[in-house]
């Protein structure tokens, strides 16, 4: 499992990812480890029935009930917001934009995870960079 972040929420994620099937649990424990090993402030919950991040907001959850694997939805929190146009550099093309303030990544299994390991971690970099302050 994933080292534990956010005290008892960690703890209700490690309960949440050992319940899942175990290929799903895979993917999962690995997408979470690459999160949380980005920058020690990044914390985690369970929120809309899947992992998600926060560092000052909630900025990526996992959509778990993708047809096309698992997929991890960045977003910038609560209030609505938009990055600038070429805010994020995505030389690897991972992004699916899906509005202004959102985006995809989509993982086909745990190797594909493993393989985008390195693209995720300055995307996810970047992203926190437009994260609300407080």
């Amino acid at each position: 499992m994933a080292s534990r972040k956010g005290g008892e929420e960690g703890v209700a994620v490690d309960r949440f990812v050992e319940a899942l099937a175990p290929p799903r649990r895979r993917e999962v424990a690995a997408l979470r480890a690459i999160l949380l090993g980005v920058d020690p402030a990044i914390s985690e919950e369970i929120k809309w029935n899947a992992p998600s991040f926060r560092t000052t907001e909630h900025f990526a959850t996992m959509n778990l009930r993708s047809k096309e694997g698992l997929l991890l939805i960045l977003h910038l929190g609560a209030k609505k917001a938009a990055l600038p146009e070429n805010a994020i550099a995505d030389p690897q093309g991972l992004l699916k934009w899906l509005g202004p303030d959102r985006a995809s990544i989509a993982f086909r299994d745990e190797d594909d995870v493993h393989a985008k390991r390195d693209a995720l971690s300055s995307l996810v970099r970047q992203w926190m960079e437009h994260l609300p302050v407080r």
